[in-house]
């Protein structure tokens, strides 16, 4: 299918009130992805539970590109991958592979996020993960988790692996593939993948360089979540979300429809 010369029918008045903010949250988080130039043609995936539910997810419809994507447009499927919406776009098996490992077993994360960057698998690459030398690093450090690589996620025998690799963590590393991270809501998952890409393109550079790197102590580590919450106010990101949605409405609203 053509996804350009499709028409979308309105999903607004056949959603609840939180489905339908869901949606445009989500569908903010996919253009925003796109911005930061974040996104890796149409794979890769940003998964939300639907409000009130336990077994219903939002999904990108496969075939789009991220800076096309709409609210009416994402596609709700189950917890095995079925699609709940009658619409012509199909679902990534293998994005939805780990997405509902995670949701399945984490049910405080209702956002999950990943991405295929050029710096986030550079440094996914690296025998020595994430490094702490930038500021930023701390906050992913505090809670960072590894995962190895098994080729395309399309196997439901790693799913346990994944799971229990990722333990409580919001950042996770999956080995020569790329990133993840987790979030309580949209804004949540979209600051914490904004920290991590900020680590590793600065680690990039900083390798790039040559010189010695100097690694900030593990005490001050050990610090970085009461740090964060000074930071954001305790509001996580939620304080940057209302400022992001500006953005892109100052650029193209249309993903509100």
């Amino acid at each position: 299918m053509n996804a350009a010369d499709l028409v979308i029918e309105s999903r607004r008045t056949h959603a609840s009130p939180g489905e339908w903010q869901a949606r445009v949250d989500l569908a903010a988080a996919y253009r925003l992805v796109a911005h930061f130039r974040w996104d890796d043609l149409v794979f890769t995936h940003i998964t939300l539970r639907v409000p009130g539910t336990d077994d219903q997810f939002l999904i990108n419809p496969y075939g789009l590109l991220f800076d096309e994507i709409t609210a009416s447009s994402l596609v709700k499927i189950d917890l095995s991958g079925n699609k709940l919406d009658d619409t012509p776009f199909a679902v990534n098996p293998a994005g939805f592979t780990i997405h509902s490992a995670i949701h399945a077993a984490r049910h405080d994360a209702a956002c999950v996020l990943h991405t295929h960057t050029l710096n986030g698998v550079a440094v996914a690459a690296q025998a020595g993960g994430v490094l702490p030398i930038s500021q930023q690093s701390i906050f992913v450090l505090a809670g960072l988790k590894y995962h190895d690589y098994e080729g395309v996620a399309l196997r439901d025998d790693e799913k346990p692996r994944l799971v229990a690799d990722l333990g409580e963590s919001n950042f996770l590393v999956l080995r020569n593939h790329g990133l993840l991270t987790l979030g309580a809501t949209v804004a949540d998952a979209f600051l914490n993948m904004y920290l991590f890409e900020a680590v590793c393109a600065i680690q990039v550079r900083a390798q790039a360089g040559g010189g010695e790197l100097r690694r900030i102590e593990p005490g001050i580590i050990a610090t970085a979540q009461q740090q964060a919450q000074q930071v954001t106010r305790g509001q996580g990101g939620a304080l940057a979300w209302p400022a992001l949605l500006r953005r892109l409405d100052r650029i193209d609203p249309g993903y509100r429809n």
